[in-house]
């Protein structure tokens, strides 16, 4: 296996005019880790990714693939290394199958024996002799990843893979990374969805408009993760409020959609539901809001004071 890091970047920075997409940014990932790149939409993870794969060139900094520089290596940077930026484009008339042929071919052709290998991994050897122009989004993704297979890599590139699918899509492309992982393959992976890096990643990055917000394992993220909030609307709201004041530790206020929004550690938030009901006041709606580690996702990409994690290195965490 490579010892190497399989990305080493360091104060890597990129603008567009007088917009600064990328921002002194440094990470690494292990061997054999899923790392996720986190971020709203607009907050640089895409510029990052291409400039990984030689698309654009940074302004400042490094970037390194095992080791290898596009300055030092060329093209060569990407032995190993496979993925997709953005949505994987394929001939439409053509079916999934010969797309993949085609593919081989182009790469030289060692690749081809593969295919029906790389098409069972993905789930879609049933769908396999389809033209490509009647694949749904979510297929698409899926033959994606297959093609990326082809080159038997070991560091595979997603760039928010699961976008756009709908919940039973999100579900499987989950499961398929999941599966990858497991076998040995290093992932690196973009996304805007938490509950998706928290499921499958080891570390993350959380960017906000160009610049790290947090660096650490997921555990270090859900070690700062803030109490979980719900909301909360009564037939006696004003009363609700009241029998708050007698359970420390819970925080209810109202906001303003008319409801409350009750905030505490869940048994003391269920002590004091307990009591509103034993006040003879009837709970009209009572729901989670976003959990924890989402709650916290919008305060470190909503501040302006960004947050640094347990393995910040180098950068900067100042929002422009």
């Amino acid at each position: 296996m490579n010892t190497l890091l399989a990305v080493d970047a360091e104060g890597v920075s990129k603008s567009f005019g007088h917009v600064r997409a990328v921002v002194d940014v440094s990470l690494q990932v292990a061997p054999g880790e899923v790392y996720g790149v986190l971020g709203p939409n607009g907050a640089g993870k895409t510029t990052l990714l291409r400039m990984l794969f030689g698309l654009i060139r940074p302004d400042a900094g490094t970037m390194r693939i095992f080791g290898r520089t596009w300055g030092e290596a060329g093209v060569h940077t990407l032995d190993g290394v496979a993925g997709f930026i953005e949505s994987p484009r394929f001939y439409p008339y053509l079916t999934g199958r010969q797309n993949l042929r085609g593919l081989a071919a182009l790469d030289g052709g060692d690749s081809a024996d593969r295919i029906e290998e790389v098409l069972d991994v993905v789930d879609m050897t049933a769908r396999a002799d389809r033209k490509v122009g009647g694949y749904s989004y979510g297929m698409r993704q899926r033959l994606g990843v297959a093609a990326s297979l082809l080159r038997q890599p070991e560091l595979l590139v997603l760039d928010e893979p699961a976008n756009g699918l709908d919940p039973a899509g999100i579900r499987d492309m989950r499961a398929l990374v999941r599966r990858l992982a497991g076998s040995g393959l290093t992932v690196l992976l973009s996304s805007h969805h938490m509950d998706e890096v928290e499921e499958i990643c080891d570390n993350v990055t959380i960017m906000s408009r160009g610049n790290v917000s947090f660096h650490g394992s997921i555990a270090d993220l859900r070690a700062m993760a803030p109490e979980p909030g719900h909301v909360l609307h009564t037939s006696a709201d004003t009363d609700a409020v009241a029998i708050a004041r007698q359970h420390p530790g819970v925080d209810v206020t109202p906001d303003s959609d008319g409801r409350l929004r009750v905030v505490g550690q869940e048994r003391l938030v269920s002590a004091y539901v307990a009591a509103v009901v034993k006040a003879g006041i009837d709970l009209r709606t009572f729901a989670a809001t976003e959990t924890p580690l989402e709650a916290l996702f919008f305060m470190l990409t909503d501040d302006e004071d960004a947050v640094e994690g347990p393995r910040t290195t180098r950068e900067e965490a100042a929002v422009r």
